[in-house]
């Protein structure tokens, strides 16, 4: 599995249209080939920056859903929203704790 971090920084006028393209289009990007979740984060301390969090099969997957239609059709309304330039990291898990698992 390949989990994909993206940092995107808005202009604070446009944070509105990007929710609404993202929300538009969310559930799609989620049923991609190998696209196994996909999660949307907002910074506490700056309502301009945002993080996704999308976890994937194979990075044969991201790769497909990256050369794909919808992502382009997604990125070519995301793109000139962005008051920095995103950054993007590939990660593996090391570890993974969740409730279940942590004791008192």
């Amino acid at each position: 599995m390949l989990i994909r971090i993206v940092k995107m920084t808005f202009t604070e006028s446009k944070t509105g249209l990007f929710l609404d393209n993202f929300n538009a289009n969310k559930e799609k990007i989620r049923q991609s080939k190998g696209c196994q979740l996909l999660e949307l984060y907002q910074d506490r301390n700056d309502s301009t920056v945002f993080f996704t969090y999308s976890y994937w099969a194979s990075e044969t997957d991201l790769e497909n859903y990256r050369n794909s239609n919808l992502f382009k059709t997604v990125w070519a309304k995301t793109k000139p929203l962005f008051s920095k330039k995103p950054e993007a990291w590939s990660v593996d898990r090391l570890v993974g704790l969740d409730q279940t698992t942590v004791s008192a």
